[in-house]
């Protein structure tokens, strides 16, 4: 049980880790772009984001703190290169945030949060899902106004 719990821990730290990245780059995107065009960014991938990000970390000390566990500390992500391009950036960040639901989408079929025992974890995944799951779409409607 100790072993499921850790690995549960570890593996929403890793999509709390992606979403970090993706963070960074969309702030990154964020200093390029015109001001509407960033008031758009902030307003429909940022926000909603960052919100998805700090629901992950509460998630993580929480469920650390009920079954005694270490919880960790989180760390922002450092800024991406300046040549890349805020569409680039944007394209990255929504790879990113794949990648983050694709952990937390594992971790909800490999049945573990069933296994410990925690209904809360549980149902914190699957809000976590439901958050992150428009945001790829956003940013691919936000990267093609950015070509024009």
């Amino acid at each position: 049980m100790a072993e499921g719990r850790q690995q549960l821990l570890d593996d929403l730290a890793e999509a709390i880790e992606t979403l970090a990245i993706a963070l960074a780059g969309l702030g990154d995107a964020y200093e390029q772009l015109d001001e509407r065009t960033a008031d758009a960014l902030e307003e429909q991938l940022f926000r909603p984001l960052q919100l998805a990000y700090g629901r992950a970390q509460r998630a993580h000390g929480a469920f650390a703190g009920r079954v005694g566990l270490d919880a960790r500390t989180f760390s922002p992500a450092p800024s991406n290169p300046p040549s890349e391009r805020a569409g680039e950036l944007v394209d990255d960040a929504a790879e990113r945030i794949l990648d983050a639901d694709e952990i937390v989408s594992e971790l909800q079929d490999s049945l573990l949060p069933v296994e410990v025992g925690d209904q809360e974890i549980r149902a914190e995944l699957s809000g976590l899902r439901e958050a992150l799951d428009p945001l790829p779409r956003r940013a691919r409607e936000l990267t093609r106004v950015l070509g024009r």
